[in-house]
């Protein structure tokens, strides 16, 4: 038995999961109680389809399953407060980043525990996320879960979590940063920002539907629009340099596979 499941947190992340739990008919509201002091828009909302929000101390014992997505410096706090309430059985599923499968289970007395690094496109059923576990139970609860909600890849050593969220979980920030500064870009070269915010986001989203449509690998399809002595060489002359993007963007996964290890402690 999954659900119901309790949430832990209900913020950005957390709010995505719930979201695309209900968009996608997953699960329903009343599978759900949500603990957050602070309940955002995606709380209420599935508070309104049936979901329990802020339950009672004692209603925590009816939990099959609990995910734990309270930011990680917090997740100690809201671990001591559910741990006694919570059903033996109780499956513990963690996106904390950083944090140690060992670690979860004992603050939630020894309970099996999963571990997933999301993101937040599971709102809208195009989401990612990276599965660890131990037991092959809480990994096959943590599929029930994330299933749903889009692409799901299984992790064969917990050490490699600390990449899998650099790359995967940190990510959409990189492309919404790039994004960024793309536009600015083209509104240095001369278009108006309305225009330069279109051409970026459309030409971007189409590559990227593209590239998960026609199943040729990135160098190709860059290949494919890059004619020789052309504009698209002319730029990727820079962003290719010994000092662009790829040497960039090892040093970035590493700053946040430095800051992961970190907030395991």
């Amino acid at each position: 038995m999954i659900t119901p499941i309790l949430m832990l947190g209900c913020g950005r992340m957390g709010g995505a999961m719930v979201e695309g739990w209900l968009r996608a008919g997953a699960f329903q509201g009343s599978d759900l109680m949500i603990r957050d002091p602070q309940p955002g828009p995606a709380a209420l909302a599935a508070e309104r389809a049936g979901a329990r929000l802020n339950p009672d101390d004692a209603e925590l014992a009816q939990a099959a399953t609990v995910v734990l997505a309270v930011k990680p410096q917090l997740w100690r706090g809201a671990a001591a407060e559910a741990s006694p309430w919570l059903a033996s059985g109780a499956v513990i599923v963690s996106i904390a980043a950083g944090v140690r499968s060992a670690d979860i289970s004992r603050e939630f007395g020894g309970r099996c525990v999963a571990r997933v690094m999301p993101t937040t496109a599971a709102a809208i059923g195009q989401g990612t996320a990276s599965l660890y576990a131990d037991e092959p139970a809480a990994l096959a609860r943590a599929h029930a879960l994330f299933e749903p909600l889009g692409a799901v890849v299984d992790l064969t050593d917990e050490a490699l979590m600390h990449a899998a969220t650099a790359v995967s979980g940190s990510a959409p920030a990189y492309l919404y940063a790039f994004i960024e500064a793309l536009e600015a870009a083209g509104v240095a070269a001369g278009l108006s920002p309305k225009d330069a915010k279109r051409l970026a986001r459309s030409t971007l989203t189409g590559a990227a539907a593209l590239l998960a449509q026609g199943g040729e690998e990135p160098a190709e399809l860059r290949r494919q629009v890059t004619s020789p002595g052309g504009t698209t060489q002319a730029a990727l002359e820079v962003l290719m340099c010994a000092a662009g993007l790829e040497p960039l963007l090892k040093e970035a996964v590493a700053a946040a596979v430095r800051r992961s290890k970190e907030l395991g402690g």
